[in-house]
């Protein structure tokens, strides 16, 4: 039996990598980040870099510390990747950066099946985020599952328009994706084009899952980065719902008939510094443990209120600075295994 399998976003949980922000830092700001995140800036310079304060680093570790141990609590095997520094800058042949962090392996890797995925990333400072993660993936891969990495992208100045609208920064030079622009409902897999992900990256993606899965490009549904804070499936048939971004005409269809749980407005938990990396709607942000079962921010009692009317449980703890640092309970995890085979739920 392979170490990776898992088929979907609900399934009872095995075992997880769970994300660290010892070494992160914010990067150098390049083209990249100013297409994702500061295209509102006319000077890059403005743009905060450097590393994360002292407090928000301790901090964090701690509730990242307390998170394993409730999923170990849960009876689930938690790995973690050692820490390192990101502040060394590297170079291509086209631009030099310098790193970002591990605090989300949920942007930058995707288990299929039996398959550990490394995305092609699209900012230039995770070029090398992989690096991190080298001991369990070769450990996976020595264990019986399969291992590769999509076509590093050359992330050239013209794959990037940051004058563009919204969801059209990212062009379609070459495949790109993050792999947090993915969801997993068995043989379906919904794949979120925006300003993380083009249109290349999912047709790689079809590509390499072959004809045992569908693909689905969920177009024009939001426009910033990543799909776990805009739909998160909680069991099957069952939906929780960002009605900020999330609407009658642009709901996947594939999801149509699914109940909906609509996601009352988040409380605003506050950032660090002069502006957030995340909206307040990070809040939504869980990790599913079981069908039903949720890991949620504490903060969030009416989404609680709401998830216990709906019969899910929640499981509440805490990522302070989940706003400053851009990753929720879903985004700072990366599940391996979960207990479930491969179905259909059309």
């Amino acid at each position: 039996m392979s170490p990776v399998d898992v088929h979907n976003e609900w399934d009872p949980l095995e075992e997880i990598i769970v994300g660290t922000i010892r070494g992160g830092r914010l990067p150098t700001p390049d083209r990249s980040l100013r297409a994702l995140e500061y295209a509102d800036l006319d000077d890059l310079g403005a743009a905060p870099s450097g590393p994360f304060p002292d407090h928000v680093v301790e901090e964090t570790e701690a509730e990242l510390e307390m998170l394993c141990d409730e999923l170990s609590r849960l009876g689930v095997k938690v790995r973690r990747p050692a820490p390192h520094d990101h502040s060394a800058a590297f170079a291509t042949p086209d631009w030099q950066a310098d790193g970002f962090y591990d605090y989300c392996p949920r942007d930058g890797f995707l288990a299929i099946g039996d398959t550990i995925i490394e995305a092609p990333m699209v900012l230039r400072s995770r070029f090398f985020e992989g690096h991190s993660y080298k001991e369990p993936f070769q450990e996976y891969f020595a264990g019986g599952a399969r291992w590769i990495s999509a076509p590093k992208p050359r992330l050239a100045d013209e794959m990037y328009d940051p004058a563009a609208p919204p969801g059209r920064r990212l062009k379609n030079l070459e495949p790109a994706f993050d792999a947090a622009n993915v969801l997993r409902f068995g043989t379906d897999i919904l794949y979120l084009v925006s300003d993380a992900g083009n249109e290349m990256g999912c047709r790689w993606l079809q590509s390499v899952l072959g004809d045992a899965y569908r693909v689905h490009a969920c177009r024009d549904l939001y426009t910033g980065i990543h799909l776990d804070s805009t739909l998160i499936p909680l069991r099957p048939g069952l939906v929780l719902v960002n009605p900020a971004r999330v609407t009658e005409e642009n709901m996947p269809e594939y999801l149509r008939g699914w109940d909906r749980i609509i996601a009352p407005e988040p409380f605003d938990t506050g950032f660090v510094g002069d502006r957030p990396r995340a909206s307040v709607w990070v809040g939504i942000n869980l990790l599913v443990t079981a069908p039903g079962q949720v890991i949620v921010d504490r903060r969030q009692t009416e989404l609680i209120a709401e998830l216990s009317r709906h019969g899910v449980e929640s499981i509440p703890l805490q990522l302070t600075h989940s706003r400053s640092l851009a990753g929720g309970f879903h985004c700072v995890t990366l599940d391996v295994r979960r207990s479930g085979e491969l179905e259909s739920y059309r």
